[in-house]
């Protein structure tokens, strides 16, 4: 295939009048129009606006779409405990499946192509073969909770790990090696040392398995582990093996001058999730200082229902802004930063190489979008759009791996449709009060 537009190869690299050729699963040229429509004339041809690469979504929630506005204006341990612990429970395993694909659905047509993915408990196994039959790709993982968690989700700590291990087995390098496995701890608050131990033994038997969890997203979590253990959080993590270069730490808020330099030391990746952060009043994560200390950062939206979207676009935005007001200068956090953090250090995160870039034999995660709008006029930088003033909406091509799972703006990978509208009706028919209950018993 044949695609020409504006075409952001990376955070540096613009070719105003470019193209991209795909050829299987790789890209096979990168140069100017005119030279490849030449060289490649007989090649099926489609023209977009803008190039991009597909933006990596470092931390993500897909099965708690359905919880979308359920929480609003609530704490972080109120809307877990009396809110999404609760959902997450009630939810039989055709409204995980249901819930992870509109999840990713909404990812497709925004223009995320890869996402670091925090599952359930349950059911885990629906939306590993959700993601597959979409063709997303992904980083995902079943949740570990074994203690501090409500019925239905509290699992015994050695049969957590097996369902783990079994999974890893079963998917880890599925569907072409677009879909990975980490292991997947909720947070400290809910597991047991066993299990983050457990945790750290298990990714270290298998090659390429990362692990994710949150950390130090809020002060009431740090207050909760310093009391269980004695150490602050990244200090805890890093004493039972949950610091490294396989490992995407969410949120890292709240942390001290000797926690940054335990995760810049082991090269711990961090995902930003500043729209999260804002909605849950958690504060404001030192991103400026993690990027001076060479800390890899990406960025993620976190849930729906803490969000309340999984447009890219709005996060890379907020991104920046954050950091600049937080920091009172506007320079920190410039928009090439922000893509780059978006795009490439989210590929690092996830731990795929090649990916990230619009490069000759990187993988083919594409992404066109339309400039052809009020908001876009003038377009004087481009990479400025991107960051500052585009949408998810405005994407109207989504490649992954070479396949092509949406052009000019119509979804080709699923029926949305039929996703939207069985999503609807499972929405409405959920009733959470007997869960929450349980719930609220187990916050700390």
């Amino acid at each position: 295939m044949l695609l020409t537009g504006t075409v952001v190869a990376d955070s540096e690299t613009v070719l105003q009048d470019g193209a991209v050729v795909v050829s299987g699963d790789r890209i096979e040229a990168v140069g100017s129009r005119a030279e490849l429509e030449s060289q490649y004339a007989d090649h099926e041809h489609q023209s977009y606006d803008v190039l991009l690469p597909g933006l990596v979504g470092g931390h993500i929630h897909s099965v708690q779409s359905l919880g979308r506005g359920i929480a609003d204006d609530t704490e972080l341990l109120d809307w877990l405990f009396d809110y999404i612990l609760p959902m997450e429970a009630s939810l039989t395993a055709e409204e995980m499946e249901v819930a992870a694909k509109l999840g990713y659905l909404e990812m497709i047509e925004s223009g995320t192509t890869t996402c670091i993915d925090h599952l359930s408990v349950a059911h885990a196994d629906r939306a590993f073969e959700a993601a597959g039959e979409i063709g997303i790709r992904g980083v995902l993982g079943k949740v570990l909770m074994d203690q501090r968690s409500p019925d239905g989700l509290l699992e015994e700590t050695q049969a957590a790990l097996d369902e783990s291990e079994r999974l890893i087995q079963q998917y880890h390098g599925a569907y072409n090696d677009r879909i990975r496995y980490a292991v997947t701890p909720r947070f400290a608050v809910s597991c047991s040392e066993a299990c983050l131990r457990g945790v750290r033994e298990l990714a270290d038997k298998y090659d390429g398995v990362r692990i994710h969890t949150h950390a130090s997203e809020n002060q009431s979590e740090i207050e909760t582990v310093k009391a269980d253990t004695g150490m602050r959080n990244i200090h805890w993590l890093d004493e039972v093996g949950l610091t490294g270069e396989d490992v995407v730490l969410a949120h890292c808020v709240w942390t001290d001058e000797s926690e940054r330099e335990v995760l810049a030391e082991t090269g711990t990746h961090v995902t930003h999730c500043p729209s999260s952060n804002m909605k849950l009043a958690s504060g404001i994560a030192p991103i400026w200082d993690y990027r001076d200390r060479g800390i890899n950062v990406a960025i993620g939206n976190d849930g729906p229902p803490c969000n309340n979207t999984l447009d890219a676009f709005t996060e890379m935005r907020q991104a920046s802004l954050l950091q600049k007001v937080d920091q009172l200068d506007p320079t920190v956090t410039p928009a090439a930063e922000i893509f780059e953090m978006a795009t490439r250090n989210g590929a690092k995160a996830a731990g795929f190489e090649e990916l990230g870039a619009i490069r000759e034999g990187w993988r083919a995660d594409i992404v066109g979008l339309d400039t052809d709008l009020t908001r876009a006029t003038p377009l004087h930088d481009v990479l400025s759009h991107l960051v500052f003033a585009a949408h998810g909406d405005d994407v109207r091509f989504t490649m992954v791996d070479g396949n092509v799972l949406m052009e000019h703006g119509d979804v080709t990978a699923i029926d949305a449709d039929a996703v939207r509208s069985r999503a609807s009706t499972m929405g409405l028919e959920m009733d959470l009060e007997e869960e929450r209950k349980s719930a609220q018993q187990q916050k700390p």
